[in-house]
């Protein structure tokens, strides 16, 4: 081994140890205190379908619940471990935990001169990418929440740091791992077209940007070339593309009795029914009524930036203008991901269905690039300060760093550790204000032994008019109206019943056969109490705001 290839060793070493220690905080930080917030609604929705598919052994791809990645695993996560909160959110912990090692597939080694690398991210932004993965305030707080946002973002980069791997002459391993992280991110959420769309304008933009700072001489050339680079050869693209529908068909193939079936029908549900389904709930389905205002969309999205991820919002800025606007080269990684950041700001708000903080994740993973250039710039300073012994400099760098770091903590322990109010910018209107660990150990012991229906939900709005099926989406909206209820009173094994009229609950009454807990809306509490002597009840708030329900424990 030469002494230049020996150095480069020592030097992988030194960044992937780093790299491998913020993983390990990372996890950590999204591990700790796992379960303590109750489930927010949508992640009762995931919660309850892959408890039913568990208890049926049936499933199918239903676009109106999201991506099958999530479904798919949580069934053998609670098989092996049981359902709580937190054991539902592991999996998009782990993800989101792990996601620091992305950065190794951005890095390149050092210039000579110390500069940044001609493409790629040097050690220190590499070790801040991966910190910046670690410890951004969106990204924890949702690598904390059982929704297919993370996971989407985590694999979008694995595919790009894949592709810039292939375009620096990688091996054909990235061609594999970036075949299996694409349909990884297909699996887990919708919001992959987004993601598609802002790769093409990213890049339409990367190259426009070369050609007009006089870099982009014989563009069709260098397009040919990359085409070439991330194909290979025949074998190899074959290969990943044999990687990708393998992916793609685990995840999407419909199962019964909990396995998939080797037939044709099979292969035409994943590749032709999945696509097809998709198209008409969300293509479809939205031209008849499902469209919303895009200025809305558009404020809450940047309000929620700016309030959450100041710190990332900032250092990307700085690092996209400083690489676009300096004497030196441009890096297309940098450029890349700045422009995919931009695109998302317009694009993912449009494809949305709802006006949401976890929009946020699909901004902040693409910033997190031109942001670590900007702590790289910073590094860089901080060095030439001390190597000039400016003590003024070096003061100057050392507030920066301090403001840096003090501000993304202070962003980490209002949102990610922060109470859910309306004074959290990432906490949702549809995560409970209360605790419901109480709710759970009093259903736990009420039903206990008990022989028939366990809990009556009361009125319209949680009991709909005619018999409905709540096994698979799509679903009643008066079911809608009980999360997140249905997660917890199917982990406990409660068997449930409604009735919508105070008639209902009079029969029940003499007959004997009154259910030892039932849930009606808070206002509900005055009609339904003289009718149920002998229970005792509380007063949940299931929702930020606008949702309380009064439950009635027999005693």
């Amino acid at each position: 081994m030469s002494a230049a290839d020996s150095e480069a060793s020592r030097r992988f070493d030194r960044v992937a140890v780093a790299v491998l220690a913020v993983t390990v905080l990372a996890l950590a930080a999204r591990f700790v205190g796992l379960g303590s917030r109750p489930f927010h609604w949508d992640e009762a929705r995931v919660g309850y379908w892959s408890l039913r598919y568990l208890d049926t052994g049936a499933f199918e791809y239903r676009p109106v619940a999201g991506g099958p990645l999530l479904y798919i695993i949580e069934r053998y996560v609670f098989a092996l471990v049981g359902a709580t909160d937190a054991t539902a959110r592991a999996v998009v912990a782990v993800v989101g935990g792990c996601s620091p090692l992305v950065a190794l597939l951005f890095r390149d080694s050092v210039e000579p001169d110390g500069t940044p690398p001609r493409h790629q991210l040097s050690d220190t932004e590499t070790v801040a990418f991966a910190a910046l993965l670690a410890a951004s305030p969106a990204l924890l707080y949702y690598g904390r929440f059982l929704r297919g946002d993370v996971p989407l973002a985590v694999f979008g980069l694995v595919v790009v740091g894949c592709v810039i791997r292939l375009l620096d002459d990688g091996g054909a391993r990235y061609r594999y791992l970036g075949a299996a992280a694409l349909a990884l991110s297909l699996a887990s959420s919708a919001f992959v077209v987004g993601y598609v769309v802002c790769w093409l304008v990213a890049a339409a933009l990367t190259l426009d940007q070369r050609r007009l700072v006089g870099e982009g001489g014989g563009t069709l050339d260098r397009l040919e070339t990359a085409v070439l680079r991330v194909r290979g050869s025949p074998r190899s693209a074959l290969g990943a593309i044999g990687v990708f529908l393998a992916v793609h068909l685990y995840f999407y193939a419909p199962r019964s009795n909990g396995s998939i079936r080797p037939t044709l029908s099979t292969l035409e549900a994943a590749f032709l029914g999945a696509p097809q389904a998709f198209y008409g709930v969300r293509v479809v389905g939205r031209r008849q009524g499902g469209t919303h205002q895009i200025l809305p969309y558009l404020s809450d999205h940047l309000g929620t930036l700016l309030a959450a991820s100041t710190v990332v919002v900032a250092l990307a800025a700085v690092g996209f203008l400083v690489d676009r606007y300096s004497t030196g080269d441009t890096r297309p990684v940098v450029a890349f991901h700045a422009y995919w950041a931009g695109a998302s700001l317009f694009v993912i708000p449009v494809i949305s269905e709802e006006s949401a903080a976890w929009l946020s994740v699909h901004t902040v993973a693409p910033a997190l690039v031109p942001a670590a250039a900007a702590v790289g710039l910073l590094v860089r300073y901080t060095s030439r300060t001390l190597d000039r012994d400016d003590a003024v400099g070096t003061a100057v760098a050392v507030l920066l760093a301090l403001a840096v770091v003090g501000q993304l903590g202070v962003g980490v322990a209002g949102t990610a550790y922060g109470p859910t109010t309306d004074a959290n910018p990432l906490a949702h209107h549809a995560q409970p204000a209360d605790d419901l660990d109480p709710f759970v150990d009093d259903v736990s012991t009420a039903i206990a032994g008990n022989e028939g229906v366990d809990v009556l939900f009361y009125g319209s709005t949680f009991v709909p008019a005619r018999d409905a099926d709540y096994d698979r989406p799509p679903v009643d909206d008066t079911w809608g109206n009980r999360l997140p209820l249905p997660w917890y009173l199917e982990r406990v094994g409660a068997e449930t019943d409604g009735v919508r009229s105070v008639d209902g609950v009079e029969t029940m009454a003499a007959s004997g056969s009154l259910p030892p807990v039932v849930i009606a809306d808070a206002g509900q509490e005055s009609t339904l109490a003289p009718r149920l002597e002998g229970y005792e009840t509380s007063t949940y708030r299931l929702s930020i705001r606008n949702r309380e329900v009064v439950v009635f424990v027999r005693r």
